[in-house]
Order: C-alpha cells, then structure tokens, then sequence
C-alpha cells in the first residue's frame, strides 16, 4: 500500500470484528499532494449514524473506487464532499489545501463536480440550457450561451462526449444523459468528477462507453470517484479500492491485489456467495399466459408486437434484450398497468380482459416494477405508507372507519427486519433510504403477498453485493415453492443465472426462446441485436442508432466492459476485470 493511503488493507474476519476506523492518511513529504484528503469525517442524521470518524485520501489523476452495501455510508460521504450535507466533524483537504465545504457551490469552486444515480437534469431544457443552468455568466443570455456552445464542442472533441446540445433532454436516452451530467461537471470546471452508480440504468454497451469516456479523464489528469455496487466495474477500471461498512472505512487496497471474492467479503462482512445455486425446475401447470400481445404507445410507436408467452408453476422465466425493446411495455401491459390493443392474458387459467393493476393484484399476480422511484414508491411518503401500496384496502390495515396505523406500522416494521432494510424506521420517508433500500420496500411488499405469479423489473438495480445475494435467494425461493417468476432484466449474468428458460426480445417482438443450460452471451447477444438464430421470427434486422443512442445492435450485449480494443479497462485487466496476474483468483 502506498504512503499516505487512507485505511488499512483488513482481512475480512478482521474487519468484520475490529469496528475501529483506518488511520488517518499520512503525511506525503514531497511527494505531490492528494487530489482530496478526508479526515475524521462524522455524520448523524438523529439516530442514525451515517459516518463514523472516516479518512480517506485519493491519488490526484486516478480512478478511485468507493464500494459497500447500501447504507453503508458512501452516498453520504459524498454528498459531504459536494456540499449537499456539512459532516459534524472532521476536515477535507482539497490538493494539499483546507477547504471549507458548506454548499455545492463552494464545492464546485474547488474544482469538484458530481454525477447523481438519479439525473439531475430539467427534462424539457435542450443539453445546452440544462449545462448552463446555474452558471448563465450574467443577465444577458445570449453571449453565454454562444460561449457555453464553443466550450462544449470542445470539450466533445477532447473527452469524447459527443451529444447534440440543442437536443431535449426529455428525448435522449439515459446514457446520453449521463454524458450531459458529466459535460456539466467539466463545463463548470471540475478537476475531480464523483460518479454515484453511474451504470445503474445503463445497457452492457453503454456502460462499455462511460468506462472509455473515464479513462479519458484519468488520462487527461482527472481525478474520479466511482462509487458503485458492482464488483465487476471496480476491477475493471479502478486503481484503488475503499470499502465501508456501517458507515466505517473497513479497507483500502490496490485493486491489483484483491479480488471480487474478497472484496464482497469485506463490504458484508462474511462469505457472499457470488453464484446462484438452485436445483433442476419441475414446471407445473401453466399460470400466466400471454397470447398475441399488441400494443401501441402514446406516440403512436408499436411497443409490443404480436408477443405470446407462458410462465409454469415451479420456473423462472427470464427476458433478455437491450433496453428499449418494448419489455418495459409489455410488463407494464401483464401488469394490468397499460392496456393492450389486441390479445389476450390468462392468469391460472382465467382470462383477464379489460383489467387493471388491482384486478390483476387480485388475480394472484404481484408486479416490482423497473423504476422504484416512479413506478414503486411515493418518495415523500412514510416508508411505512409506501409498504401498503396497492394493498392498502387489505383489511388488515383498516379498522372500521380509519386505518389502523398501529398495524401498517409495525408490519412494515416486521418486513424491514425480514429483508434487512437499513436502516428500520418505518417513519423515515421512502425517498430518504439509498436506492438499494428502496428496493428492498418494494421487492418485501410484493414478496410478503405470496402471488402466484411475480412479474420483476430490474430486480437488483442499483442494489449491493449482499442484497443481491438476498434478492436472488428469495426470487429461487418462490420458485421452489412452485410459485411462477417473470423475469426483466439489462443484467444477463442475472438472467442467466437465475432463469429456466430464456425469451429474447428485439424491437418489440419475441424473437427466440432458448433453455438457460443451453444459452451463452454470445448466442443471446447476438438474438438481442436482432442477428442471432432464431431472430427470424422476429421484425428483419435492420441498422439501428447503436449502443452510444439507445437500442439497436451494438457489441455483444452482457460482454459488458472490457470487450475489445478501446474498452477504457486497466491495461493490466481482462476482460473479466480480474488482474491479469492473479488469472482466477
């Protein structure tokens, strides 16, 4: 470990045992100064204790991963660094300088810009109005923006942010919103960019991209903060690794020298299982089913096109596409959440015409959709109130003539420690958890009920190594319990994992089924693009805008980072993010 690192490189059983925070960083000598030096950084928001006595210090020109399971402290720890939050105690130091970070705007004067999990962004503004907001240059519009538009082609050319600024943000993909965040951060600037879960709604091809892009700004000097989830990411483009836990830096190790396996040991605090394990389906009889789907959005676009399906008792049924190819309608349409134009849908062997999202609640089929912030909560909400979404009729929350509070609460309570959402405060409003967490309110709502069939959007988006683990441990559970699970998701390692059979979906259309023994990425990237076998049955394949603009084909999808020259990793890594030295460990 290099002089002056913050932390210590802890064994795992150490870790979890010790409790006591990593020294302090210490000093350089002549060395250059740290691009940022936290010190004794603590942080309550009341009972709960977010950050506990954390240094840490971060090589100026490098890629710095963040990582530890959701609550764990490292949103907060950034937000402090960004001005959003004032810690209680403790000091920063910005290249060797003190600095005082009150609000955002001291923190971007020294140089600091951040790229949300949740865009910041004012939809209907074009990329240019939304980059200028907050930073005009006076009262007169017009010279700025006409300068704003200069520095923005160059920094295009230079990082490789290519985006059309007179484009509305509304109308762009979310990876091409994320690089309207990051122009933002470098228009204003910022020699440090902090990035909080940056691939979380991003396709393999996309997230390929952003890693390219990162490795731009390290060469250019820059200095990132990757916070994330994803272990895969951290050894694939980072030099430096912290893990906190409970709010404590419990390691800090060059990600040479570790490996997945350890690292997720060291953010839970015990052994991950880092696989699915599961037993051969015995299907059963048909539960949800799908015949001749169609449906036509607002706008007039087909979404969903001639799509039929089954889902048995006893099975996973995983659907497997590049984002944008009409799963997100046709859950919302099983959901009862959108009508279809033409088809029909069958659940345990009742046809459900005209129906919506409480019929179908009541047919027996549960529903965690893709977007817990729009679809699955009211962030302003109680944890509590957003426990019974859906379900707030039930008779169990309601006296004779008001709700009975008492019982929401503490069943809400009761889930909480189930599926250990962090921290257990049913009064604490949805929107105050970290996204994982929100996560977990959802997925335990829809779970507690016992449907017969469970449609799942997403499931571990933007969700930590042990919650994972816990997700696809309970998702394995109802489908031993001869329960039906329909499964989305942009992750084909999950969908691999955890499916027994495998549908693809392109441009709107079921274009190949396979069984999940038989499938490899290659044979499913290849369907998704709309070229593999099997594709046929589908819509031809036809050029689409790429994996820079949305759906359409691109590099293998699932080969995710690291898949040919360019790819932005570590030259020193594969392309399945280990160290090449250490091969398999």
């Amino acid at each position: 470990m290099t002089a002056g690192t913050a932390g210590v490189a802890a064994s795992a059983g150490g870790a979890a045992g010790s409790g006591a925070a990593p020294p302090p960083p210490a000093g350089r000598g002549g060395a250059a100064p740290f691009a940022i030096e936290l010190r004794g950084i603590d942080k309550r928001f009341g009972p709960v204790h977010a950050n506990r006595n954390v240094s840490l210090a971060v090589e100026k020109g490098s890629i710095h991963g963040i990582i530890g399971e959701n609550g764990a402290g490292k949103s907060t720890l950034m937000s402090i660094l960004y001005g959003f939050y004032r810690a209680d105690a403790g000091a920063i130091e910005i290249d060797g300088r003190p600095v005082a970070i009150e609000r955002s705007s001291d923190a971007i004067a020294a140089g600091i810009g951040m790229v949300h999990q949740h865009f910041m962004l004012v939809d209907p503004f074009t990329v240019l109005e939304n980059v200028l907001l907050g930073a005009e240059g006076g009262p007169v519009l017009r010279g700025g923006m006409e300068r704003a538009r200069a520095e923005l082609e160059r920094l295009e050319k230079e990082y490789g942010l290519e985006v059309d600024v007179d484009a509305v943000v509304a109308d762009l993909p979310v990876g091409i919103q994320q690089r309207v965040e990051i122009l933002k951060t470098l228009y204003r600037g910022a020699e440090i960019l902090i990035l909080d879960e940056p691939t979380g709604v991003l396709t393999p091809q996309e997230a390929d991209h952003l890693f390219r892009i990162l490795s731009s700004l390290e060469a250019q000097g820059k200095t990132v903060i990757l916070i994330t989830h994803k272990l895969r990411e951290i050894m694939a483009i980072t030099e430096r690794v912290t893990v906190m836990r409970r709010g404590e830096v419990v390691a800090d190790v060059r990600t040479a020298d570790t490996s997945r396996e350890h690292l997720a040991e060291l953010m839970v605090g015990r052994k991950v299982l880092l696989r699915v394990e599961k037993t051969p389906a015995a299907p059963g009889e048909a539960v949800l089913e799908a015949n001749h789907l169609e449906y036509t959005d607002g706008f007039g676009v087909r979404r969903v096109k001639d799509v039929s399906l089954c889902v048995r008792q006893g099975e996973i049924v995983g659907i497997a596409g590049v984002a944008g190819n009409g799963q997100s309608e046709l859950m919302a349409v099983l959901a009862g959440i959108e009508p279809p134009d033409a088809g029909t849908v069958t659940v345990n062997g009742r046809a459900v015409r005209g129906a919506d999202a409480k019929d179908m609640r009541r047919a027996g089929l549960g529903h965690v959709p893709e977007d817990r912030q729009r679809m699955g909560l009211v962030t302003a909400f109680a944890a509590n109130e957003s426990s019974i979404l859906g379900y707030h009729d039930d008779p169990a929350y309601n006296g004779p003539v008001l709700m009975d509070r008492g019982e929401i609460v503490e069943s809400c309570r009761r889930r909480m420690h189930e599926y250990d959402v962090r921290p257990p405060e049913p009064m604490l409003a949805s929107g105050g958890f970290s996204g994982g967490n929100q996560q977990k309110i959802v997925v335990s709502r829809e779970m507690s009920r016992d449907p017969d069939v469970l449609l799942v959007g997403q499931p571990t988006r933007g969700v930590d190594i042990g919650a994972i683990e816990f997700i696809h441990r309970r998702l394995i559970e109802m489908r031993d319990r001869g329960k039906a699970v329909l499964l989305v998701s942009v992750e084909l390692d999950e969908i691999m994992s955890l499916s027994d059979r495998i549908l693809v979906m392109f441009d709107g259309a079921v274009v190949g089924e396979l069984p999940a023994a038989e499938a490899t990425e290659r044979t499913l990237g290849a369907m998704m693009a709309g070229v593999g076998p099997g594709s046929g049955s589908g819509p031809d394949p036809k050029p689409g805008p790429g994996p820079d603009s949305g759906p359409g084909p691109g590099p293998s999808p699932g080969s995710g980072p690291g898949s040919g020259p360019g790819s932005g990793l570590r030259p020193d890594r594969s392309a399945s993010g280990v160290p090449a030295a250490r091969g398999g460990a």
